[in-house]
């Protein structure tokens, strides 16, 4: 099995740059409606995005956990 980079679809495509930037918005959000994090997080829920990190809601702010990899990937960087 080959590792999946960013911009390959499900099906072995190619996602364009129009798809992934309309991916984005719905999960993060645009200055005009809330993404699926924010959504989450005003039902008071955490989101959990595999080893990158989670968010959740700690008294009304939005807070981020870096997760294992992220972790290990910034600390190799900045060494």
């Amino acid at each position: 099995m080959t590792a999946r980079r960013a911009g390959d679809a499900p099906d072995g495509g190619q996602l364009g740059t129009e798809d992934i930037s309309r991916v984005l918005d719905l999960l993060f959000g645009t200055v005009e409606q809330a993404g699926a994090i924010a959504e989450a997080l005003k039902a008071q829920e955490t989101v959990t995005l595999g080893s990158f990190g989670s968010f959740r809601a700690d008294d009304g702010v939005a807070t981020f956990r870096p997760g294992t990899a992220l972790t290990e990937y910034l600390q190799s960087r900045t060494r």
